[in-house]
């Protein structure tokens, strides 16, 4: 069946074809991803919840899609990410957890608001008078990435070239790419692992307080050098991408409804329903590690499996009139956005904390936001869903 998710109509309106597949299609192969696809919330939840049958072992990356020039380039580097949390199974996955979770404690992230907060009126304050920007490029990144950086410990100069190399090892590991970008990108890729490598030796010498020095005091107890590289490389992915393509998606769905600002007592709700319905992340791979048999379906064991929490976000047997935005919605928490089960996403209070701040504070600001006419132009990407641009006014 042909589902190719970076195609213009899928990024740009999936919806439909995804109710006609969770009724018609619940499970089935996609030629185009390589992988079988479920589409329904149960299934992608019990998928979730059975890491003996779908296993994250090595599901994150698609670096066997690297021709044999880019190997050899990468050399030991080729398999970057294989010790990342999110793409292995027990008991490392479990002692990586327990070692990035101790940054991650409740009153962490809560230290964490008001430096965002003031983060996003800086920025503000510097464009406010403009009346007019590209949400994208000028008001939904920065905030996100400089608390990052902070959180990791990078250096505020040295902020642009880490988010110029994360995104190129981004396409590099996660989106199929021809052989000569490919080449391009492990260059980059190759100077970005120097740079963090740098970071980690600077911090062993001279801890601080921040992420990469309380990873790094971990080396040779609990965690290797390499994992601590990894973590430290998904964290900033999360913050120069997967946050702030949430919070233009978030924006054009309330400017669209016409809730904006969006009610203080609101917030938390709109933040919920606004991933719910228009989700930054397209799902999780696993692999099927036996013969699973589903809907009359055979996935043969070996098989890449895409677990789409996008399809499952909008199903009609979880969520009532699931096309359609409720801020009163019981249950707009169920999304599985951040995963399920022992892969829950250990920084969801932070990516929550971040969209509920962003969304106050540029509401507080700029009351009077609302769309350029024009068309909206979706990314293409197999991971995640967000917008290449969105001119605003105000």
């Amino acid at each position: 069946m042909d589902f190719d998710v970076s195609s213009d109509w899928h990024v740009a309106d999936p919806y439909g074809f995804l109710r006609r597949l969770r009724r018609e299609h619940p499970v089935f192969r996609s030629e185009h991803l390589g992988a079988y696809v479920l589409t329904r919330h149960a299934d992608v939840r019990a998928a979730y919840g059975d890491p003996g049958r779908f296993s994250s072992e090595g599901s994150l990356t698609i670096s066997r899609s690297l021709t044999e020039q880019t190997r050899e380039k990468l050399g030991e580097h080729g398999s970057f990410l294989s010790s990342f949390v999110a793409n292995v199974d027990p008991p490392d996955h479990t002692r990586l957890r327990r070692s990035v979770s101790r940054a991650f404690t409740p009153r962490a992230v809560a230290a964490m608001e008001q430096r965002f907060r003031e983060l996003n009126e800086d920025l503000l304050d510097r464009i406010e008078a403009r009346g007019e920007a590209d949400f994208v490029r000028d008001l939904g990144h920065e905030p996100s990435v400089k608390l990052t950086a902070r959180f990791i410990g990078v250096p505020e100069a040295d902020e642009a070239f880490v988010r110029a190399h994360v995104k190129d090892w981004f396409q590099l590991f996660l989106s199929p790419q021809p052989a000569e970008r490919q080449l391009v990108l492990a260059d980059s890729f190759l100077e970005y692992l120097d740079y963090v490598d740098r970071l980690v030796a600077a911090r062993a010498r001279e801890p601080r307080d921040d992420f990469t020095s309380l990873m790094t005091g971990l080396i040779g107890k609990e965690l290797s050098h390499r994992e601590v590289v990894e973590l430290i490389s998904t964290i900033l992915l999360g913050g120069n991408d997967t946050v702030p393509n949430q919070l233009g998606n978030s924006v054009l769905r309330l400017l669209r409804e016409g809730i904006w600002p969006v009610p203080p007592d609101k917030l938390t709700a709109a933040v919920e329903e606004c991933m719910r319905i228009d989700g930054a992340s397209l799902g999780s791979f696993r692999y099927a590690t036996a013969d699973i048999s589903l809907h009359g379906v055979s996935i043969p064991a070996g098989s890449l499996v895409l677990l789409s929490t996008d399809s499952a976000a909008h199903d009609e047997a979880v969520f009532a009139h699931p096309d359609t935005f409720d801020l009163d919605r019981p249950n707009a928490d169920g999304h599985m956005v951040f995963g399920y089960g022992i892969h829950f996403c250990v920084g969801a209070a932070l990516g929550r904390l971040q969209l509920r701040t962003a969304l106050e504070v540029l509401g507080q600001r700029l009351p009077g936001l609302r769309l350029v006419p024009g068309p909206v132009v979706y990314r293409k990407s197999i991971v995640g869903r967000g917008l290449t641009e969105l001119p605003v006014k105000w």
